[in-house]
């Protein structure tokens, strides 16, 4: 294997000690940050490691457990620790101290001022342990990543405080081993420093995540593992104590749901999708499934909400699948609308109405609208250039022709828009056109049209726009694509067609003609909302009282923040407008697009055959939910998110918490008497509940997501630090601590269980029932109480999540991969609560496969780790041999995933046994 390293790269350090502390093999190669970089994605100054299959890791941490890996050595949970730690905390204030030294000339302690913290910590932690090293009396991987990390800006001991001696110390011994001091010789030469120092002065002044205030820009994630203040542990300790009675009591709103006079009062649409279209992932997660996120939280705030959305059925796409299946457009919207529900119901999204804009209500409100318009001068008529198809012998609506963007040269732009620079376009400005029906040459015909008049509000839409980015929460893209096109200048936009299926235009001279859609449509959130209810005008023309959010995807902003806006301002009927518009980027489909007629990527109809549940299909769209940029959907990925994540990480935690109240004290929860590190850890997940607010209410889903893993996962932490197992067995000091340790541990259950019901609904439901939850504990307040008291009874506690196994998944990649049987065996995840783990057959050996990708490949690793172990601990403390051998079995299957990731065949080793003599 071939490493290559940048010479003053602060990284290339840590990893050229780790190569040498593990003998690692490697071939070395030097290079800078100029050269070309062995991954696309390789970032500069960042070392890269070329396996012999080809595949490059480009993770400094991730290099250095590989090596320790290949040498034997498997990490612990410990080591594993540590690495989190120096990548979430350490790494930013080192870079933050090296900007000082380098950048800055910032001298002595002021030049390290911002390790201060870090510094601490790492000396605590070695003085608590009385051990000589981070993870043990051994050198690890942990020591020469942290230490690798430290040494640029320490060089040696003489920068540490004289009160931390036992980091002193550590840090003695590190850079006295022969791999550290060689490492050292070798990466910080003057001429490399030199090149970092001119690269670093380029960037921006580094800033600590911890002082980054939330906001909805897309920002890396926020460091968990601050540290705490003595009036946190204690508040923490307090909110505990006062239980239930601490929560907001939970709030039923009326049917219809109404405005409610001094209560916040939400409004959430999401884009209505069109008829015609079988929804896949992209389309589901960029608007429904975003928006019932939000609904969800906001229900569980005890706020007034409102969530409507409805199938878009008017237009010319109705009408040519009409005539394709022998149908009417009313039948053809019949058909479809019932798929969208059905497919909608099985994702479990809680519309409180979804309905159509084929409704009475629709042509009643739309022609209100257009009528107010006309009557205070918004409209004007011209003669349109439109394409007019011969062949088909019908004017072409401009999603029917296709052809060269006008701007960006792109080959594949719609008659309205191009998907690739964004603009708005009119089909006649389009380079060589044709029509998508019959792939003929359009031809260019005049036909009297109606124009709203946008340069003639373009004032008003302004002073609006102004107002709403300043109150209101627009994501980046959204004000992004609206400045651009307003910097462009507005111009007359259409809206009008000739058409039969729309709705129809009250004007003589035009009465054969219907509106046109993207005047049309968003019209459909009120008549939906008026189908609901006959009392729409509370929500819709009470800008006083409501916050409106829209969700949609980024190709739909134009029409939402500039159009519709501009029709209901020239409209001046008190509407109520956006406040907050919320738009993602692009889901892609492992390495390309979505293509229903080419049978590549997952529909909303094709999802629940897959046998995996709805659940599981939401978190993982929302764990890449494409916030700041696009993302990609990768069966791998969702293998792997599924097995580490939810299996591993949340269903552990929440399953073993209840089964120690089962098992050890009969169902009920015992009595706690909290510790003080009992009340730090309620502090700190306090933090993380009180950072998931702060996400949710700026609409930041995806990043919310992840505090509630990252308290599960202190909860695993909790629950192997104190071994609750073993305590039990004790004297009464100890069955005591159990008692405490298990009773924390299921009230954080109980509070993930609220805090994930936004996110997968059904699992909410199923740890409600088992650890019988009450019903007013189900709101969502800003402290961690006790909602689970000494006494309360549970139920019977059952795993949540079922593994995805290697050739189940591998079966559906290659059925929804593009032109391969559909009818290929599949192995069912039917059960939302399946078997308990080891009743899984264990697979075939597979055959090797191609490199996957180097994320992939360290997050394997790290499983490895994690679950080698589980495995010594299990064994130390004389589990049982069929639980030994389960999760013997769970590691080799690890261990044979890494090597296929890897490329190599996957030789497993049989499990040692006592030898007969």
């Amino acid at each position: 294997m071939r490493l290559r390293l940048a010479a003053g790269g602060p990284a290339a350090l840590k990893v050229l000690a780790a190569a040498q502390a593990a003998a690692a093999p490697v071939r070395l190669s030097w290079g800078g940050p100029a050269e070309q970089p062995l991954s696309p994605l390789c970032p500069p100054w960042v070392p890269t490691l070329e396996l012999d299959s080809g595949t490059v890791l480009f993770s400094p941490n991730a290099i250095c457990q590989y090596f320790f890996l290949a040498s034997g050595e498997e990490p612990t949970d410990l080591t594993n620790q540590w690495l989190e730690w120096e990548a979430t905390e350490l790494q930013p204030a080192v870079l933050a101290a090296l900007y000082a030294q380098l950048v800055q000339e910032k001298k002595g302690v002021e030049a390290v001022a911002a390790l201060g913290k870090s510094l601490t910590y790492i000396d605590h932690s070695l003085s608590r342990k009385g051990t000589a090293y981070l993870a043990g009396d051994a050198k690890s991987v942990a020591d020469v990543v942290v230490w690798g990390a430290l040494f640029p800006v320490l060089q040696d001991d003489s920068r540490l405080p004289d009160e931390l001696k036992a980091l002193r110390t550590w840090f003695q011994s590190m850079s006295l081993s022969e791999a550290c001091r060689k490492a050292a010789d070798s990466v910080l030469v003057p001429k490399g420093l030199l090149e970092f120092k001119s690269y670093l002065q380029k960037q921006p002044p580094p800033c600590l995540a911890m002082e980054r205030p939330t906001s909805n820009e897309p920002e890396e994630e926020e460091a968990s593992e601050r540290a705490l203040t003595e009036e946190e542990i204690t508040a923490a300790a307090d909110a505990w104590a006062r239980g239930a009675a601490a929560l907001p009591k939970p709030w039923q709103p009326q049917k219809p749901v109404l405005p409610v006079e001094g209560m916040r009062n939400i409004l959430i649409t999401s884009a209505l999708p069109y008829v015609n279209n079988v929804p896949h992932l992209g389309n589901i997660i960029g608007c429904v499934l975003s928006a019932d996120v939000f609904a969800r939280y906001c229900r569980l705030r005890n706020w007034n909400t409102l969530y409507v959305c409805g199938t878009d059925e008017y237009g010319t796409a109705t009408e040519t699948k009409a005539m394709e299946e022998g149908l009417t457009p009313q039948e053809i919207c019949d058909k479809y609308n019932a798929i969208h529900t059905d497919i909608y119901r099985w994702f479990n999204i809680s519309f409180d109405y979804f309905g159509r804009t084929t409704t009475p209500q629709q042509t009643t409100i739309a022609q209100d609208i257009f009528q107010r318009l006309l009557a205070r001068g918004f409209l004007v008529q011209d003669t349109m250039e439109q394409l007019r198809c011969e062949g088909c012998q019908r004017f072409l609506a401009d999603r029917f022709v296709e052809g060269i963007c006008p701007y960006c040269s792109y080959e594949e732009a719609r008659g309205d828009q191009c998907d690739k620079c964004g603009k708005l376009i009119n089909a006649v400005e389009l380079k060589r056109p044709q029509c998508k029906l019959c792939r003929g040459i359009p031809v260019v015909r005049p036909t009297q049209h109606l124009f709203l008049d946008l340069p003639k509000l373009e004032e008003r839409l302004e002073l609006w726009l102004e107002q709403s980015w300043t109150k209101g929460d627009w994501t980046p893209n959204a004000r992004y694509i609206t400045r651009s096109w307003i910097r462009d200048g507005l111009k007359p936009r259409c809206i009008t067609r000739d058409l039969k299926w729309g709705t129809p235009v009250p004007l003589d001279g035009f009465r054969d003609k219907v509106f046109y859609v993207w005047f049309d449509a968003p019209i459909g959130y009120l008549s939906i909302t008026a189908n609901y209810t006959d009392q729409w005008e509370r929500w819709w023309k009470n800008p006083q009282q409501v916050e409106l959010y829209n969700f949609m995807a980024k190709d739909n902003v134009p029409f939402h923040s500039v159009v519709f806006p501009c029709s209901l301002l020239g409209a001046d009927d008190n509407y109520t407008l956006v406040n907050h518009l919320i738009a993602t980027e692009y889901l892609n489909y492992e390495d390309g697009k979505f293509s229903k007629s080419r049978g590549v990527g997952v529909f909303g109809d094709m999802a629940k055959d897959t046998g995996i549940p709805a659940d599981i299909w939401r978190f993982y769209l929302l764990y890449l939910r494409p916030e700041g940029q696009d993302s990609a959907f990768s069966w791998s990925d969702l293998m792997l998110k599924n097995n580490s994540e939810l299996l591993n990480n949340l269903g552990n935690f929440i399953n073993r918490a209840g089964m120690f109240v089962c098992k050890f004290f009969g169902g009920t929860v015992p009595a706690m008497v909290l510790t003080p590190d009992d009340k730090r850890l309620l502090a700190r997940v306090t933090l993380e509940l009180r950072q998931y607010h702060q996400l949710l209410e700026k609409v930041r889903i995806r990043d919310a997501l992840r505090c509630i893993l990252s308290i599960s996962r202190h909860g695993n932490q909790y629950i192997q630090v104190n071994e609750p197992w073993k305590r039990i067995k004790g004297d009464e000091e100890d069955r005591r601590r159990a008692g405490t340790v298990t009773g924390v541990a299921v009230n954080m259950a109980s509070l993930l269980a609220v805090m994930a019901q936004p996110y997968m609904p059904g699992v909410s439901a199923a740890i409600q029932a088992q650890l019988c939850i009450p019903p007013d504990c189900f709101v969502l307040g800003h402290d961690f109480t006790c909602t689970l008291p000494a006494g309360h009874r549970v139920g019977t506690v059952s795993p949540l999540f079922q593994k995805l196994e290697h050739d189940q998944v591998e079966a559906l990649r290659k059925r929804f991969g593009g032109g391969q049987p559909e009818d290929l065996t599949l192995v069912p995840q039917a059960k939302l609560i399946p078997p308990t783990s080891g009743s899984h057959p264990a697979p075939a050996l597979g055959t090797p496969l191609a490199p996957s990708d180097p994320q992939l490949i360290q997050e394997l690793v790290e499983q490895v780790a994690k679950q080698g172990n589980h495995v010594r601990q299990l064994k130390a403390s004389k589990a049982e041999k069929v639980l030994v051998d389960t999760e013997v079995a769970k590691l080799l299957e690890l261990k044979k995933q890494l090597a296929l990731a890897e490329g190599k065949s996957p030789e497993v080793p049989v499990p040692k046994g006592k030898r007969k003599k």
